[in-house]
């Protein structure tokens, strides 16, 4: 079952066949091949369009003519092309618009090619310069604030080189973030899933971001942008625009730990295909241009979806707007507050000796940056994510007095016993029914504790998955949020039963 649309449909005028003309001329190029180039003098084009080698399979792309004096009859020269395998449509697709295989497509086909000049970047705008000249003053944790400034003039720009692309997005009421939701409806619906925490962060930051830096460099360069126009709601749009649609080139391998990420840019036709974590296509780099490449069989009529990446539902909703169906999501997740797992230890301590023990070993756990305040054990749906964090914090929390202060006069227990292929298929969902009990008691309560922090039951939410009739009635959002909410509970509830004494 295909994903649920991140660019809803839209009533009106149809902008692509002025975006793809605009694709044509930056050289963003669909895998077309020239077969052939035929001459032939005619006095009709007609003539031309009727030879037995033009098929169905082939298109007339370009006709030039040279009017000659004696017969009156014209050169016609055709070229000939390969029809590409894949089109761009607001048909059969599962958002506005997507991609769909017109034929059958092998593995490891080039399905298009994107020049490196044709994406849209804070080195490619029109005020690249003022950028570049007020880069330090630019700076900022998130490293998108030069994108945005170059985005808030190009989408407001009538003479904008990009506009025919931007244009596809004439108004961004139609991205449906959890940051456009009310603060009610968020904490209604997303009780429990960390969507509205996330939210209110991003929130906070936006505004702060906006007064702090853009508000102040706009100002200063009132030719180009107007803080009337150029304003916080369009700033909130733009950072939502480039959550759901911006590509990150990733860093060299051997570059990971010394550079920054790269910052974020804007991909034509590459945004334009949908996300399935079971995807069909993949977007390469190389220094001259991006490619997207099939990863594996496409049969005709189906649609070519690419991957944000190993997403679970959560933060498909928060980036980009919209969830998978909980089932088909491999790579879904539920979070365990750190809290909770302490929470779950300060249970079982009998005694004052007991808890001030917890408290030291919790403490030691923060100063190895194995816990925080605010930090999470991830599991999925074959186990642990956080192996490490989640094997580490069980231990110590589990040992007696003595083993605690040999531990600590140690500075850490040998890595020959725990290597990471051993804590990894602990907490798989093989191993977990064989943690000693203490280990499996703090995971099985640290599960309930989350559990109980969402705000619908599991089995009402299982109801209204279940009734298709009912499922149809919930709003979009609804379903987006209950999808979200389900999964993370499945998972959860898994982690119940393989933990269960």
């Amino acid at each position: 079952m295909a994903t649920d649309a991140k660019r809803l449909k839209t009533e009106g005028s149809d902008p692509l066949q002025s975006f793809l003309q605009w694709c044509e001329g930056v050289g963003l190029k669909l895998n077309n091949k020239v077969i052939t180039t035929i001459r032939k003098r005619t006095k009709t084009l007609s003539a031309i369009c009727k030879m037995p080698c033009i098929s169905h399979t082939y298109r007339i792309i370009g006709v030039g003519t040279h009017q000659t004096i004696d017969m009156g009859s014209v050169l016609m020269v055709i070229q000939l092309y390969s029809f590409s395998k894949v089109y761009i449509s607001n048909e059969g697709t599962v958002a506005e618009y997507g991609m769909l295989a017109k034929e059958d497509i092998d593995e490891g086909e080039l399905l298009f090619t994107i020049p490196r000049m044709a994406l849209l970047h804070q080195g490619t705008t029109k005020v690249l310069a003022v950028l570049e000249e007020g880069k330090a003053s630019l700076e900022n944790t998130s490293g998108w604030v030069p994108l945005l400034l170059a985005l808030m003039y190009e989408y407001t720009s009538p003479q904008s080189h990009w506009r025919p692309y931007l244009s596809l997005w004439s108004d961004f009421t139609a991205l449906d973030h959890p940051m456009f939701w009310s603060k009610d409806e968020r904490d209604r619906l997303l009780k429990g899933t960390g969507i509205p925490e996330a939210v209110d962060t991003d929130l906070t930051n936006i505004q702060k971001e906006y007064k702090d830096i853009v508000l102040p460099f706009i100002t200063l360069h009132p030719d180009l942008w107007d803080p009337e126009r150029h304003t916080l709601d369009l700033y909130r749009s733009l950072v939502a625009f480039v959550m759901a649609y911006s590509f990150q080139e990733p860093l060299d391998e051997e570059d990971e730990d010394e550079k920054d990420p790269n910052p974020p840019m804007m991909v034509p036709i590459a945004d334009m295909l949908n996300h399935v974590s079971n995807h069909n296509a993949n977007l390469e780099y190389t220094p001259e241009c991006l490619k997207m490449v099939s990863v594996r069989s496409i049969r005709k009529g189906e649609e070519v979806f690419n991957t944000y990446g190993q997403m679970a539902n959560w933060q498909l909703l928060h980036m980009y707007g919209f969830a998978e169906p909980y089932q088909s999501n491999s790579n879904d997740t539920a979070d365990i507050p750190m809290s909770n797992v302490y929470k779950a230890a300060v249970q079982v301590t009998r005694s004052e000796a007991e808890q001030r023990l917890l408290v030291e070993k919790w403490s030691l756990l923060c100063e190895m940056e194995m816990v925080g305040d605010k930090g999470v054990f991830i599991f999925g749906k074959s186990g642990s994510l956080t192996d490490t964090e989640m094997y580490t914090t069980l231990k110590i929390l589990c040992m007696s007095v003595e083993e605690f202060e040999d531990f600590r006069e140690n500075e850490g227990w040998e890595e020959a016993d725990d290597d990471e292929e051993k804590m990894l298929q602990a907490l798989s969902n093989e191993g977990l029914p064989s943690l000693p009990p203490l280990w499996r008691h703090l995971v099985h309560a640290a599960a309930r504790f989350t559990l109980a922090s969402y705000g619908e039951d599991m089995l009402r939410d299982k109801v209204l998955l279940e009734d298709k009739d009912g499922y149809a009635k919930l709003s979009s959002r609804q379903r987006r949020a209950l999808q979200v909410r389900y999964g993370q509970k499945t998972i959860l509830h898994q982690l119940l039963e393989l933990t269960k004494p």
